[in-house]
């Protein structure tokens, strides 16, 4: 019997729960995701939207990628709460910097991927989570860092445009009726990336809220990450 893959289902994995370390003392909590019977091809360091208005790791597309991609691409998911964030797996320590202390939270999630020696890893971002991956990003050994509805409010040009030139990937989503950046927009505040990649998604909007939305956020990450495991599959079972 096969079943139509959308909403919360969650496909077979390893899945472990784990904590993190940070520089200034601190223990963030976090789940890995992993291929059940096979190594991953790569892996999505994912970084949630903005905690003050409910983001975690358990923000939707976040946890689809952690709940899918395993079984049907291969790859590894990272998530966890940054500094001061709590969601139904736990709160992490701390306090919520606003994006600047959080710089050492990415740094911990990163420390963790090169310790269990994951492959291929790329920043998989969400809103809040593009800052500090245009921020601290390039500080780290990543193949790429993936924007999904990037708003620019914490990145300063500066800090966009140092991207330039650099061999690591900048992928953005860009949804047409996103509440903070849309694709025009966009275009003129990523034009000091030339090598950006920015895809405008028509009728998306900053949540990417419904089934068809999740599936094409999921498609662009994998087209850029593993694409030989496209097309993504819309069922699960014999058919699938």
């Amino acid at each position: 019997m096969s079943i139509e893959i959308r909403g919360p289902l969650e496909f077979p994995a390893h899945r472990e729960n784990i904590e993190l370390r940070t520089a200034d003392g601190l223990t963030l909590i976090g789940e890995m995701a992993s291929p059940q019977d096979r190594s991953p091809v790569a892996t999505l360091v994912t970084l949630h939207p903005l905690p003050t208005a409910g983001g975690s790791m358990e923000s939707h597309i976040i946890r689809k990628a952690a709940a899918r991609l395993p079984a049907l691409a291969d790859l590894a998911v990272l998530r966890f709460n940054t500094r001061g964030t709590a969601s139904p797996r736990g709160t992490s320590q701390g306090v919520f910097d606003g994006g600047g202390a959080e710089r050492l939270d990415v740094a911990a999630a990163m420390d963790f991927v090169q310790e269990r020696g994951l492959p291929t890893p790329w920043l998989l971002a969400w809103s809040f989570g593009t800052e500090l991956a245009l921020k601290y990003g390039r500080e780290h050994d990543v193949v790429g860092a993936i924007l999904l509805s990037p708003p620019l409010h914490r990145a300063s040009d500066a800090e966009v445009a140092a991207w330039a030139g650099d061999p690591r990937r900048v992928i953005a989503l860009i949804p047409e009726f996103d509440d903070y950046l849309r694709p025009a927009e966009a275009r003129e505040r990523f034009a000091s990336i030339p090598d950006a990649v920015l895809i405008a998604v028509e009728g998306g909007r900053h949540l990417w809220v419904g089934e068809s939305q999740t599936r094409h956020v999921l498609t662009e990450i994998v087209a850029a990450v593993n694409p030989q495991a496209l097309p993504l599959p819309t069922v699960w079972g014999p058919a699938s």
